[in-house]
């Protein structure tokens, strides 16, 4: 079914179930700053001024590492805005603690959330002291090796099928002026593709202890010992890279001047505003080819407790907005990332996000770190995966002050 057909029938069937008595003007900060974002998040904004509202859009450019300490900034300033995007988690918690996001549970009541976002865990990190708190838009898995079908036939070698074939063709993108892996300066990048060789090579329920468990030991063990050398051979083959964006680092991908990227499957955006068609131009292997195991992470929005009544109401519409069926097909098919219905129909999805969907209906999913590590942990992880990827830190060194962040973590 083309994607046209398929919201024309769910505009047929679907009614917004929150009416609202007077527009307002509601500004909305988010990080989504790339052109496959930007197009995403144009649908929001579409919905939403569809209800006779008005989207302003806050976007803050430099990711959520850059974004949200701006956000929360405002928030505890006494200049809130509307709504604010957070990754699925913890990342909020503290702004909940301190009285200052507002209670979604009759809105998520009303509307039956807990019967129609799967997995139930998205809605779980949304939930305070039994409270709701957070409207979840998308999930986005983070285990994807994006891989350029040109850079490989330029480098005269096959397309990888995983991670030890890929770290076996590096030699020949390197002869052939080609930079292996893209890896952009941004600390998270590294962070997240050192947590993408750990569920590929240590596997789930090593990645369970470590980061739920917070298993010291684990964590210094001999299993993640591999992970660290998987780790440094990711460092060795991104030497070169030289871009600081992750949309940059896709890009070198598209262009074929490397030969992939460890990153979320939010990199669609890019591979599909860029006219590439996935198993032609590009192939993609989740689990780097190793384990199918995806992360059920993502975005979600948070409102902040507004004075405004008629913006406070706009909340409310967007809120509902932001999981209404035709919303989660738009918006997420431009995104790169899976809807957190259960109940929609995707048939127009790439080949990419139908493994994705066949992943997450086999139930192979983690929760991801941002949903098992507090801020404050998750930030001293980045810190160490960017001091590893820009220095000669051996791997040794580097797992056991990583031991110690897991010993120390909340």
């Amino acid at each position: 079914m083309k994607l046209r057909l398929l919201a024309a029938a769910l505009a047929a069937t679907v009614v917004l179930p929150l009416g609202i008595a007077n527009a307002a003007d509601l500004e909305v900060t988010h990080w989504w700053t790339s052109g496959g974002e930007a197009a995403a998040v144009a649908e929001l904004a579409k919905a939403f001024d569809a209800t006779g509202n008005k989207w302003i859009d806050g976007a803050i450019a430099g990711s959520g590492g850059t974004a949200r300490p701006i956000m929360v900034s405002r928030i505890t300033g006494g200049d809130p805005m509307g709504a604010t995007q957070f990754n699925h988690g913890r990342q909020a918690e503290e702004l909940v603690q301190a009285g200052l996001m507002r209670d979604l549970t009759d809105v998520a009541t009303k509307e039956h959330w807990k019967d129609i976002i799967k997995p139930s865990s998205l809605l779980d990190s949304c939930t305070i002291d039994g409270k709701i708190y957070c409207a979840p838009v998308n999930i986005h898995s983070w285990q994807w090796l994006w891989l350029s079908n040109a850079a490989f036939k330029t480098a005269g070698v096959e397309v990888p099928k995983n991670w030890d074939e890929f770290v076996a063709s590096a030699p020949a993108l390197e002869k052939a002026g080609i930079v292996p892996l893209a890896v952009g300066g941004q600390p998270w990048q590294s962070a997240g593709a050192f947590d993408v060789l750990m569920v590929a090579i240590a596997g789930k329920d090593t990645f369970n202890k470590v980061f739920g468990d917070k298993d010291e030991e684990v964590a210094a063990g001999p299993e993640i010992a591999k992970v660290f050398k998987a780790a440094d051979d990711a460092r060795k083959m991104s030497k070169g890279s030289n871009v600081q964006d992750w949309n940059q680092a896709t890009n070198m991908v598209i262009t074929g001047k490397a030969g992939g990227q460890i990153m979320g499957d939010w990199a669609q955006g890019e591979f599909q505003l860029a006219g590439q068609k996935a198993g032609t131009d590009y192939t993609c292997l989740p689990g780097l080819g190793v384990n199918e195991i995806i992360s059920t992470g993502g975005d979600a929005f948070y409102f902040p407790l507004l004075k405004d009544e008629e913006k406070s109401k706009a909340q409310e519409v967007l809120a509902s907005t932001l999981i209404n069926p035709k919303t989660q097909v738009a918006f997420n098919l431009k995104k790169g990332s899976l809807p957190v219905r259960g109940d929609v129909d995707l048939a127009a999805a790439n080949d990419c996000m139908k493994k994705g969907l066949e992943i997450l209906a086999k139930g192979n999913v983690i929760q991801g770190t941002d949903q098992l590590l507090s801020a404050d942990s998750q930030k001293q992880k980045e810190d160490l995966f960017s001091e590893f990827f820009a220095s000669s830190m051996t791997p040794e060194d580097a797992q056991k002050r990583f031991a110690e962040i897991i010993a120390a973590a909340d």
